[in-house]
């Protein structure tokens, strides 16, 4: 312990010595730790580091390009959609145009199937009143035949139904010889 001392007191020995203090010790312990790893680790270090980066990088790549083929794919559906937005409205005013024509086909047709029917009625109205002049015609013939009849009962005698007879027999005799 004497020797200790008397190097603790001496000059030329102020720098060596046995350090008690933990935490001066620890800082020296840990700096030689250090420098010991990274002179020996080095090699070791800088393997794992490269190793360390061409992962992260070769990650960074396949992000990318999965980033790429995401914004293609992105890129193209919204292509899809834009497309189907303008067939989507193309067929809508296509629809649109087919129903104002088919539109306006049923109002003509509407209107030909109103036409006829008036033209149907008009010719059963005329058929109708033809059939009723017709039968008011048979009708006012039968009566005047039966009238004629009737009076031809009353005032025909034989004198007159012979000189009637008479007149017609001369007027077709003149009337063959008119022919002839």
């Amino acid at each position: 312990m004497g020797l200790l001392i008397y190097l603790q007191n001496s000059h030329l020995a102020s720098g060596f010595g046995l350090n008690t203090n933990l935490l001066e010790t620890n800082l020296i312990n840990l700096a030689v730790v250090i420098g010991v790893l990274v002179y020996f680790g080095k090699g070791i270090l800088t393997t794992l580091l490269n190793n360390r980066r061409e992962t992260i990088i070769s990650t960074i790549r396949d992000a990318e390009e999965r980033y790429q083929e995401a914004t293609d794919k992105l890129n193209q559906a919204y292509a899809r959609l834009q497309q189907a937005k303008t067939k989507a409205e193309e067929i809508r005013v296509n629809g649109l145009a087919q129903m104002e024509i088919e539109k306006e086909e049923l109002i003509k047709a509407a209107d030909e199937d109103s036409r006829r029917l008036e033209d149907s009625k008009n010719a059963t109205l005329r058929f109708e009143e033809q059939r009723a002049i017709e039968q008011v015609r048979q009708k006012v013939s039968q009566l005047a035949l039966e009238l004629a009849l009737e009076t031809l009962k009353t005032r025909l005698n034989r004198d007159l139904h012979a000189q009637m007879i008479d007149y017609h027999i001369g007027l077709l005799q003149s009337m063959a010889s008119v022919i002839d």
